[in-house]
């Protein structure tokens, strides 16, 4: 199941451990995270109001893999700058 943009995470997972019907007919092997090279670092860096997540963040923490996409438009520091906060977030 592919959730397209910023998307809280969660509920999509929830869905296969509380729907009868759908953790009979499918199982949960992992959570992929997509990340946009170009982006992250500012999405990962933006402020929320009060009580309202940072879905990128939540994203990053959710996974249990992590795929950087783009990343030929950053340069190796910003690269490196990247692995390390997706690090801080889910090492």
């Amino acid at each position: 199941i592919e959730t397209t943009g910023l998307a809280d995470p969660a509920p999509v997972v929830q869905t296969f451990f509380v729907d009868e019907t759908i953790a009979e007919m499918y199982s949960l092997d992992s959570v992929i995270t997509v990340v946009d090279a170009k982006v992250i670092l500012d999405r990962l860096a933006d402020e929320k109001p009060k009580d309202v997540e940072n879905e990128a963040v939540e994203q990053v923490c959710f996974a249990d893999k992590v795929l950087l996409n783009k990343t030929d438009l950053a340069d190796e520091a910003t690269l490196a700058k990247i692995e390390r906060e997706i690090r801080k977030l889910n090492p």
